[in-house]
């Protein structure tokens, strides 16, 4: 398969007393906590760009730009999707909404650049002290 607009990918997965906004300090509540809802979308794009790319590529996140709109508790199902809206070289850029059991919870944009993945690591680890 080939990058294209329109491809989409989802993910799933239960929340957990570790996906909490008391567990992860984002917040005071034990509901879904939005760094972890954002990881969701994250991974559904990742996995999308890893599944369609050659073997030396990978993609890291650069942008997010996202509305949680609703609370999701403990227990509860959630489902992140993400679709191809553009491609611009080697940036992609993503709409992504993310639902639970009981409706929407997310929506916006979120955008991943397609890097060399030796290349981009050993950039990473020449900045170590």
């Amino acid at each position: 398969m080939e990058l294209k607009v329109g491809l989409k990918n989802s993910v799933a997965q239960v929340v957990t007393e570790n996906d909490t906004a008391v567990a992860v300090g984002s917040g005071s509540l034990k509901v879904l906590a939005t760094p972890k809802l954002i990881a969701l979308v994250e991974k559904a794009a990742a996995d999308l760009l890893e599944k369609n790319l050659s073997p030396e590529l990978t993609s890291v996140g650069i942008a997010v730009n996202v509305e949680h709109t609703a609370p999701t508790p403990v227990g509860m199902k959630v489902f992140a999707e993400v679709e191809i809206l553009e491609i611009a070289g080697r940036k992609i850029i993503f709409e992504v909404t993310a639902n639970d059991e009981r409706g929407e919870i997310l929506r916006g944009r979120h955008e991943r650049f397609i890097v060399n993945r030796e290349k981009f690591q050993s950039k990473a680890d020449s900045k170590k002290s």
